[in-house]
């Protein structure tokens, strides 16, 4: 009978042990997913931030083709100008107060 309890003791401190290296494991593959997804953060930031410089130059572009005559383009130039002149007044009036 104490030969039965100790191969259950033997049995269980061996499935113990493989449940430590499991785990183990699996905080290391945690730490290493969770500095993979902060590197991957970082390159989606600079990739947004990339996009919205890409935008504003697209913008400036659409822009300066309408003010030089492109055609398809001029109503938005008009459009915008208008805008920006709206902008202006707004900043004139705040500081005339």
């Amino acid at each position: 009978m104490s030969g039965d309890l100790y191969e259950e003791l033997k049995l269980l401190n061996k499935k113990l042990d493989e449940l430590l290296i499991r785990y183990e494991n699996l905080k290391n593959e945690n730490q290493n997913l969770r500095k993979s997804e902060g590197e991957l953060k970082g390159i989606l930031q600079e990739r947004e931030d990339r996009i919205k410089e890409l935008e504003i130059k697209y913008e400036r572009v659409k822009l300066s083709g309408a003010l030089l005559g492109d055609g398809g383009n001029a109503g938005e130039a008009r459009t915008r100008i208008n805008e920006l002149v709206r902008e202006i007044d707004r900043c004139v009036t705040l500081l005339n107060r």
